[in-house]
């Protein structure tokens, strides 16, 4: 389903498949040979979404972006079912496997692998070449690698990221009721949107 959101239309190129059951949502473009499996969701809230050549977003993914941080996915990358990508660039060839989740402002370099399960957190950059292993988080910039035990030394790296700032644009003392109140406003835009 191709909506148009906040004045824009999604593109996508005649060689590209996009299933039935998808949905591209205002300013997606989707490049040459491409494939948006069924229940993947594109949308671009206030920033573009850019899909590459022979690039494959799975089912039920979701790749959002963000006026700050658009997505763009490169040439050659993989996502795989249920993945998670606001905001964010992954470059070509990169691998995103079953529920990988890629957070906004960060970076999955050319050639990486983010495995089953595994996060790379707000504002990280992954070298090119770089694996992420099953169910692992990697922060900062330049990234660092942490087994889910690692709470501690991983917190000492994320909370210099600023998750509410780039997420919420707030602070985090803000309060649930800031925080939803523009979220709420935020994606009521779609209220005005249209089936094209």
């Amino acid at each position: 389903m191709l909506i148009e959101h906040r004045g824009a239309s999604p593109t996508v190129d005649p060689s590209a498949y996009v299933a039935p059951n998808a949905v591209l949502c205002g300013d997606v473009h989707v490049g040459a040979g491409a494939r948006i499996l069924f229940g993947a969701v594109l949308s671009a809230e206030d920033g573009r979404v850019d899909v590459g050549e022979r690039t494959v977003v799975m089912e039920n993914a979701l790749v959002r972006g963000r006026r700050r941080t658009p997505a763009k996915l490169g040439d050659d990358v993989l996502v795989g079912p249920h993945a998670h990508i606001n905001g964010a660039v992954v470059e070509d060839g990169a691998f995103l496997a079953t529920g990988a989740a890629v957070f906004p402002g960060s970076t999955v370099g050319a050639g990486s692998e983010v495995r089953i399960h595994a996060v790379v957190h707000v504002n990280t950059k992954l070298a090119p070449g770089t694996t992420v292993p099953i169910g692992w988080i990697a922060a900062g910039d330049p990234a660092q690698l942490f087994s889910p035990d690692r709470h501690e030394a991983l917190w000492a790296v994320q909370e210099p990221l600023d998750f509410p700032g780039t997420v919420y644009g707030l602070p985090r003392e803000a309060t649930a009721r800031d925080r939803m109140s523009r979220q709420s406003a935020w994606f009521g835009a779609h209220q005005d949107d249209r089936v094209l």
